[in-house]
């Protein structure tokens, strides 16, 4: 049986990194479905450890709005502090298509959808990176802000998806180890 190359629209642990946008104290639980934004957002950390896919993640003027929530700060890197609603200027990736390491896919979760992931997604397409946005792990305080800005972000290039698909993705076979580790995560 002949070993095709897997196509090229699917996220692989090797070039790609997750992206953790602004999921703070204050503004989090004023975030239509939090809890499914959360949970999902912890699959995607955790998953992203097991398979060794780098995470970065931002704070949006957290003398306001507060650290990151937990559980997700105990998971996350150092969080850049920002004023401007797009990461890409506190991301420190400054070459066009991919980020330092090479990785030219980026997933996104994070609030709120209509600003600072919008803003963030469409600046990274921009720069010629490829990017999967998590749907269920992205949210705004309302339900019609989130869903202009999901046709918004598709319309312009970005990829709409859900955690669980971009695990499977990442872990692209089932038999291993790392496979029943992100299955656990799965079952929840």
């Amino acid at each position: 049986m002949p070993n095709l190359p897997r196509s090229h629209e699917l996220l692989s642990r090797n070039d790609s990194r997750l992206l953790v946008i602004d999921l703070q104290e204050k503004l989090v639980p004023l975030i239509d479905g939090h809890e499914r934004v959360i949970a999902s957002t912890v699959k995607l950390i955790t998953a992203a450890g097991v398979l060794g896919v780098p995470v970065s993640a931002t704070e949006q003027y957290p003398q306001g709005l507060g650290p990151t929530v937990e559980p997700l700060r105990g998971l996350l890197p150092a969080c850049p502090a920002k004023i401007e609603f797009s990461c890409l200027n506190s991301l420190g990736w400054n070459t066009e298509g991919s980020d330092p390491e090479g990785r030219f896919k980026v997933v996104v979760a994070g609030i709120e959808a209509h600003v600072c992931v919008q803003q963030t997604v469409l600046d990274l397409l921009a720069h010629g990176f490829r990017v999967y946005v998590a749907a269920d792990a992205v949210s705004s305080r309302s339900a019609i802000d989130r869903e202009v800005a999901l046709q918004r972000m598709s319309q312009c290039g970005a990829v709409i998806t859900t955690a669980e698909s971009v695990l499977f993705e990442w872990c692209e076979r089932a038999g291993s180890d790392e496979f029943k580790a992100i299955s656990k995560l799965v079952k929840g």
